[in-house]
């Protein structure tokens, strides 16, 4: 097979799986193909005499535009690729086989890391979970006495698959000051690494992230360490999208001495196929998009269909998941449209209107009472929510319909309480701010929405669990809030939006910028301990709400902001920074 992964746009940098069936774009297709026809958006007869005065925010067109994305194309999709990596998935399990019968838990470890970090993993799930538990519940730790490296491994990758830890597992490496003693760069690197799995309340885990912070700063002789503690100090592992690290690691895992030839060709030929498989899902996608007219005639708003379809991918990546990929790829680009509309474009009179269209779900009110930009908007959410309704009705004779309506009420909502806050010049205090904010971010609705298309059967207990927006979505919402305003909140501003969290500490505070970044920042990492102690508490439950797999597409959305907003606003500006790494991917 070749020894190389194929030179690569953003389009092409992430993995894609099997073409789903379509979300129907030239046939009557609603809340139920057998009852309804598609919305469609009729001029209004009326003239407008008023004059209204509209802000804009000057937002780039995609740079990646819909023919550009049909002139893509890539050979590994074909059959003699894909024998080919089921050739390679049986020599690579044979050899997972091998090493989780040896005496050896850090190999083993060290096996299922590589597979993690090359993505590789969803092939070999339950391997991975066969030789997790058996680690688990062995009792001989004398294979990682004084060896920090091995014990901060077996640490995440237990938290990380659901297992509950001790963090006094560190206690033997800690001087009588409560300080760490380690010299070892690499384990100073797992410790850190580590620490981001930690849970609320967990001093020593607060000490062992303060403590490497401090000396990973310090280089050392080997490149490849210093190389990978720069990245893991700017975003650490557990906070990176899983498909992105993969690309990075491939190219790590390949200067290794001890590689594995078979994981590494199936590391890089699986990411290709992929690649291919996500380009034909895109163009797919994108023509949907072109068909509801939305990017050509509301040229105020942002489109955003890639950045989106990389939410999707990062929510859910397995190939069985194609549907919602598809599904979350498109409401991603409504919600930024929207977004738009509530944010910029719109009165506050007409965002009560179409509040209350939305909140009445009639088709006929819209076309009498709604402005034409809005009509165009409306139509095109009401055919998606209730094309993706019929779907799930058809699949799973479940009539999800007012829950999926709902949900995008709720967005508004939140939305119209933000524009209303901005038209009558009303300043919030941070708390107001984070709890009206958590909604407008869209976690829920992402949440809701990712459930919906990703889960066959759907289990009522699992949605209502959902619906009642508990502790885990809230503070989830709450980091990818934060995240946004890290990235976002400076351009915001100075086009005059509401106040973003940084403004409101500032003005409850008077801190200055800079010292608002910090303690935002803070604020996120503490956030995703309480996130990681109510994933650890549901995980360890006799009758959990979600069982571990799921907690996932409520972790996922918070990779993908760290990601997005690393270098600024990816999603809106298109930063050049996030533009240069989606292109290396």
């Amino acid at each position: 097979m070749p020894s190389s992964i194929i030179p690569s746009t953003f389009i092409t940098s992430v993995n894609g799986f099997k073409l789903c069936p379509p979300l129907a774009k030239n046939r009557a297709t609603t809340m139920r193909m057998s009852q309804y026809k598609p919305a469609q958006c009729f001029a209004s007869t009326q003239p407008d005499t008023a004059i209204i005065v509209r802000r804009s925010a000057n937002n780039q067109p995609s740079i990646w535009d819909h023919d550009f994305l049909h002139s893509l194309s890539c050979n590994f999709n074909s059959e003699s690729y894909k024998k080919q990596g089921e050739h390679l998935k049986g020599k690579v399990k044979t050899m997972i086989n091998e090493v989780s019968v040896t005496n050896k838990p850090l190999d083993q470890l060290e096996l299922i890391d590589n597979l993690q970090r090359l993505r590789l993993a969803y092939h070999f799930e339950t391997e991975i979970e066969s030789i997790l538990h058996n680690i688990y519940n062995n009792k001989d730790d004398k294979w990682k006495n004084e060896n920090l490296y091995a014990t901060s491994l077996e640490f995440r990758l237990l938290r990380q698959h659901g297992y509950n830890v001790s963090q006094e597992v560190f206690s033997s490496f800690r001087d009588k000051n409560r300080g760490f003693i380690c010299n070892d760069f690499k384990g100073i690197l797992s410790l850190y690494e580590a620490s981001y799995c930690s849970l609320e309340g967990e001093s020593i885990m607060e000490e062992a992230w303060q403590f490497t912070s401090k000396h990973l700063k310090h280089n050392k002789d080997d490149e490849d360490l210093n190389e990978q503690a720069r990245r893991a100090l700017e975003l650490p592992l557990h906070w990176r999208m899983p498909r992105l690290e993969a690309r990075w690691f491939i190219d790590v895992y390949e200067k290794k001495k001890d590689k594995n030839h078979a994981l590494l060709q199936l590391a890089k030929l699986d990411f290709n196929i992929s690649q291919a498989t996500y380009q034909e899902e895109l163009k797919d996608i994108s023509g949907w998009w072109e068909d509801k007219g939305l990017r050509e005639k509301l040229r105020f708003a942002r489109s955003r269909l890639i950045t989106s379809f990389l939410g999707g991918l990062g929510i859910a990546f397995e190939p069985h998941f194609a549907y919602s990929r598809r599904v979350l790829t498109i409401a991603g680009a409504l919600v930024t449209v929207i977004d738009d509309i509530y944010d910029i474009y719109g009165t506050l009179d007409e965002l009560d209107l179409f509040t209350y269209a939305v909140e009445r779900w009639d088709i006929n009110f819209a076309i009498k009472q709604l402005p034409d930009y809005m009509k165009i908007c409306f139509f095109a959410l009401y055919n998606f929510v209730s094309e993706v309704a019929d779907y799930i009705l058809k699949q799973q004779d479940s009539d999800q319909l007012l829950r999926i309506k709902n949900s995008w009420l709720g967005l508004l909502q939140a939305f119209l309480v933000e524009a209303k806050w901005y038209h009558n010049k009303y300043a919030p205090t941070l708390e107001e701010y984070l709890k009206n904010a958590a909604l407008s971010i869209s976690g829920p609705l992402i949440t809701i929405t990712a459930y919906i298309s990703a889960t066959n059967p759907i289990i009522e207990k699992e949605l209502e669990y959902l619906e009642s927006n508990p502790d885990l979505i809230q503070w989830s919402s709450r980091i990818f809030l934060l995240l946004n305003d890290l990235g976002t909140s400076s351009d915001e501003i100075q086009r005059g939006d509401v106040s973003k969290s940084i403004q409101c500490y500032m003005h409850e505070t008077g801190a200055s910028e800079e010292a608002a970044r910090e303690h935002i920042k803070d604020l996120i990492r503490q956030m995703w301990k309480k996130v990681m102690m109510d994933v650890c508490r549901a995980s360890n439950d006799k009758d959990p709400p979600l069982f571990q797999t799921k907690n996932e597409i409520i972790l996922n959305p918070l990779r993908v902001a760290h990601f997005i907003y690393l270098h600024g606003d990816g999603h809106g500006a298109q930063k050049q920074e996030t533009m240069d790494e989606k292109e290396r991917k």
